[in-house]
């Protein structure tokens, strides 16, 4: 067999692997392993970003949407720094990533040579798996160990690379190494069943929190809650594990969530929390037992004291549990959140139903949830867009992507392009506000390079409005958060994509309709009012701190009257 360069042992192996795409920009410290990409033997496309930061977010978008490896690549120095934002989302929600940064060459590295900086040492934090490769030779087995590793810790794995390593030949064969990872079973114990169902057994107001861990698991869960006649919280990344107009279903949890589950939590005797380690213990109750199932040991009553834990897959370990619970007979608490849930849409209803001038973020979202097919795929922004999404759009099957726990703007574009490459023939929508979109928005530019028709909505208020909402519940005054308009249809005409601008109600269904129709790129650019985003149920710091606000704007500004909020409060407590 004649001797392949490791570049070319590279791309072999990330085809056997599954990858399809690899996300990133050119330069000189990468371009032997562009150079085997170019080849028409590669069957893995690159995307060219235009940041690297946007590279590093796809890939991660990818883990999240398919499950499967996201792969993105850089040069060293800058390029190798741009990556770490979108490697930490990746980190931090865990999406199995791998990252491959060019290096100067082999014979430079540790000579303070140009652009070299330590990369092993920066990306220790970020990575699971973090190696600087020696040999061209060592390059075929480490590559198959660093995804086994980012698959086996659900995180983040970087290879640093010399580029001249990728051009050399390899003489050794074979490698040492398989490209395979097999996933086993993980089944729950048998004590533990029986403890987790002594306490359900019992209970009169149990409550199920859900975190993603339930996405295999959508069928299993509405059987156990029928079963424990438990309503379902669900945590931000878990939206759409169940229908939202499901009977047991009460919404989120949180800053983005609904009064019927804040009140469910308040009042309920036993938490059930299902693949999730839920950080806000604020809004988790005060004492009351709990149960957590999860896959990983570590996460067993990491944020929340717990009386039982089970360590199991969620689809088998919630089918197993189920099987030894006995069927509550008694649903008074049930039915009574059930009602609550329907009052509380009522009143959500009537906010996205009406026409306001300006109008109102939720009834964007309201619009784009009639307009949309069932399957569609949501990447939603960071801000303010997370509430009026989380809260207002109802999912059927749709999948829905986000930046959960690092929560970084910018990542609702990523996302879509992430998704039009994998499923092209499925609706790809990116919803995001002006402040995150402009972070990243040079690379839809990038979706009309490859013809990817996606369609952005950005919810234009001229303002950083979750920070606006942070401040003012801090006691503080607003400042440093106004932006600069920006006519983002005309930005879209200018990249080669299409815009559109809308103003009022009238034009929203016409601009879906156009949007989700065309063969190219849309920008939707809605001007909304700035609508406060306010908690399901506002607790007393919250109040504390917004009147700290008011009458600092009395005394600084004479300013006293604040009419969005004068409107919206009263539910909310």
């Amino acid at each position: 067999m004649p001797q392949r360069t490791a570049g070319k042992e590279v791309t072999a192996l990330l085809e056997e692997w599954g990858v399809k795409h690899i996300y990133g920009m050119p330069g000189d410290s990468i371009n032997e392993l562009i150079e085997e990409l170019r080849h028409e033997s590669s069957r893995i496309q690159f995307i060219q970003t235009r940041h690297e930061e946007v590279a590093a977010l796809s890939a991660a978008a990818d883990a999240k949407l398919t499950g499967k490896l996201g792969v993105c690549l850089s040069i060293a120095g800058p390029g190798a720094v741009h990556l770490l934002n979108g490697l930490y989302d990746a980190k931090a929600d865990g999406a199995p990533v791998l990252a491959i940064a060019g290096q100067v060459a082999s014979t430079e590295v540790g000579r303070d040579a140009f652009q070299e900086i330590k990369l092993e040492r920066m990306f220790d934090d970020v990575a699971v798996f973090n190696q600087q490769v020696q040999t061209a030779e060592a390059l075929p087995d480490l590559l198959n160990q660093a995804i086994k590793a980012a698959y086996t810790h659900k995180g983040v794995a970087v290879l640093t690379v010399s580029d001249d390593l990728f051009s050399q030949k390899i003489k050794r064969k074979p490698i040492y190494t398989s490209p395979l990872y097999v996933e086993g079973e993980v089944l729950p114990k048998k004590d533990q069943l029986l403890k987790a169902a002594q306490l359900i057994n019992n209970a009169k107001k149990p409550v199920i929190l859900a975190g993603k861990g339930l996405r295999k698991a959508k069928e299993e869960l509405l059987s156990f809650a029928e079963k424990a006649a438990a309503p379902i919280v669900i945590t931000l990344p878990a939206k759409g594990v169940v229908p939202d107009r499901h009977p047991y279903f009460l919404g989120n949890l949180g800053q983005i969530g609904t009064k019927p589950a804040y009140e469910a939590m308040e009042e309920c005797d036993l938490l059930i929390m299902l693949g999730t380690s839920f950080p806000y213990r604020d809004y988790l109750p005060e004492d009351t037992p709990a149960i957590q199932l999860d896959i990983k040991p570590d996460q067993i009553g990491k944020r929340y004291p717990v009386e039982v834990g089970i360590v199991s897959e969620s689809k088998n370990g919630l089918h197993e549990l189920t099987s030894y619970i006995e069927y509550k007979e008694q649903r008074g608490f049930l039915e009574a959140c059930t009602e609550h849930m329907m009052k509380w849409r009522e009143e959500m209803d009537k906010e996205k139903s009406v026409a306001t001038s300006p109008l109102k973020p939720q009834q964007v979202i309201a619009r784009l949830e009639e307009a949309v097919e069932d399957d569609a795929i949501l990447s939603v922004d960071v801000g303010n867009v997370t509430v009026w999404m989380a809260r207002h759009f109802e999912m059927k099957k749709q999948d829905f992507i986000i930046s959960s726990w690092l929560a970084t703007m910018g990542c609702g574009l990523p996302g879509a392009i992430s998704a039009k490459l994998n499923e092209p023939n499925r609706q790809a929508i990116a919803v995001c506000g002006d402040g995150g979109f402009t972070m990243v928005m040079q690379d839809f530019v990038t979706a009309v390079k490859y013809k990817l028709p996606i369609v952005v909505v950005i919810l234009n208020n001229n303002n950083l409005g979750m920070i606006e909402y942070e401040q003012q519940v801090k006691g503080n005054i607003n400042y440093g958060i106004e932006l600069e308009d920006i006519d983002f249809a005309k930005f879209a005409e200018a990249c080669g994509g299409q815009g559109i601008s809308v103003s009022s109600h009238e034009e929203l269904a016409p601009a879906f309709d156009q949007a989700l129709q065309a063969d190219k790129p849309v920008i939707i650019d809605v001007a909304v009012t700035n609508e406060p985003p306010l908690p399901g149920k506002i607790t007393y710091t919250q109040a504390a701190g917004f009147s700290k606000y008011l009458l600092k704007k009395f005394f600084e500004k004479g300013e006293m009257d604040i009419p969005p909020l004068k409107k919206s409060l009263k539910r909310f407590f």
